[in-house]
């Protein structure tokens, strides 16, 4: 499995696209809140890690918006690593 990190529009977005494993099944799920994401084990995950925001999922690729004031040098190693240990399994 690889992960490869692609800037978007938005500054505070990131895709992170996935090859080898796929994310969801089919389809299209966006996260706004922990709360809206406790159902899900991915999504709970990734919000746990500080400074993130939302979080869109689809098939082979995972977007993650954090917050402002949050670093992407710090966020983005977690992310990977979130996706890569959920994933793996």
């Amino acid at each position: 499995m690889t992960i490869q990190t692609r800037p978007t529009p938005n500054p505070n977005s990131l895709k992170f696209e996935v090859e080898g494993a796929p994310v969801i099944d089919a389809g299209l799920l966006a996260f706004h809140s922990l709360r809206e994401a406790a159902a899900h084990p991915l999504a709970a995950e990734l919000f746990a890690l500080r400074g993130v925001e939302s979080i869109m999922m689809v098939p082979d690729f995972v977007t993650i918006t954090k917050h402002p004031a949050a670093d992407w040098d710090l966020l983005a190693e977690g992310v990977e690593r979130v996706l890569t240990e959920h994933l793996a399994a």
